[in-house]
């Protein structure tokens, strides 16, 4: 005999079949976490009309898992995507090699990357920067008090203190050409921030900024780590041996996730 449908069971069914309507593709997984951050009467209708109008669940619900950590997630700030996981093992790894490892998050965003990597690597010292005031104060309250986070475009945020002394340089630069935009899922391409997305005509504009300036942060046998794609990554990495780094590149079948690392050597 089946057990007897209660009202809660009713509320997720309706949930589920409200967002499946509008197109969700995990509907009921999402339907739970709506349901659980609903905190009182009439949250509900409001946090599932937002989600069916378009805003990402990530935002809806105010946080994203990211590599087992809760990730705060504000309106207007680039939302951390599962297969960064990849870019962070890497730095992790990297990271571990060296202890007191000085560690950059560019273009931080939420400051994700950041925060996972300083979870899985004790005792680095970590600094993050963005050009977003919005991602800035997010990153704030994701790294915790031992980082420090700054304000500004690229290397122009950061304090000559870390210049030549950076172990593992991590960033999450946009990295989609710009006519490509127009067909990212409406999610992104309407609510998240365009300098976050758009990586110029070819998608490599802003990894070529960071390539260039890349060692003169960098300390000896430091290495830089670019998320990009498997169409962008000869790109990226052609960047970054164009101003001294040896590249190369890795990428994760499962995750969907491509990487490219240039290490600053001696040979340039």
């Amino acid at each position: 005999m089946s057990p007897t449908p209660t009202p809660a069971d009713d509320v997720l069914a309706h949930t589920v079949a409200v967002l499946r309507g509008a197109g969700c593709v995990f509907a009921e997984e999402e339907a739970r976490l709506l349901l659980d951050a609903a905190a009182a009467p009439g949250d509900l209708d409001r946090l599932v009309r937002r989600r069916v109008d378009g805003e990402p669940l990530e935002v809806v619900l105010g946080w994203a898992e990211f590599c087992g950590l809760r990730i705060r997630v504000e309106p207007g700030v680039f939302v951390p995507r599962r297969r960064t996981r990849f870019l962070v093992d890497a730095a992790v790894e990297l990271a571990a090699g060296r202890p007191g490892a000085v560690v950059v998050d560019l273009c931080c965003g939420t400051g994700a990357i950041g925060a996972a990597v300083a979870a899985r690597a004790p005792g680095i010292e970590l600094s993050c920067a963005d050009v977003d005031p919005a991602a800035v104060r997010c990153a704030r309250r994701n790294v915790g008090p031992d980082a420090r986070v700054y304000e500004g475009d690229l290397y122009d945020a950061l304090p000559d203190a870390l210049r030549g002394r950076v172990d593992v340089l991590v960033v999450n630069a946009p990295y989609v050409p710009t006519d490509e935009i127009a067909m990212m899922p409406p999610e992104a391409r309407d609510h998240e921030p365009r300098h976050a997305l758009d990586g110029g005509r070819d998608g490599v504009e802003v990894h070529r900024r960071v390539a260039a300036g890349a060692r003169a942060w960098l300390a000896p046998g430091g290495s830089l780590l670019i998320e990009t794609s498997e169409e962008q990554a000869p790109l990226t990495a052609q960047a970054m041996k164009n101003h001294g780094l040896a590249a190369q590149v890795a990428t994760n079948d499962e995750m969907y996730s491509t990487i490219v690392t240039g290490t600053r050597t001696n040979h340039w």
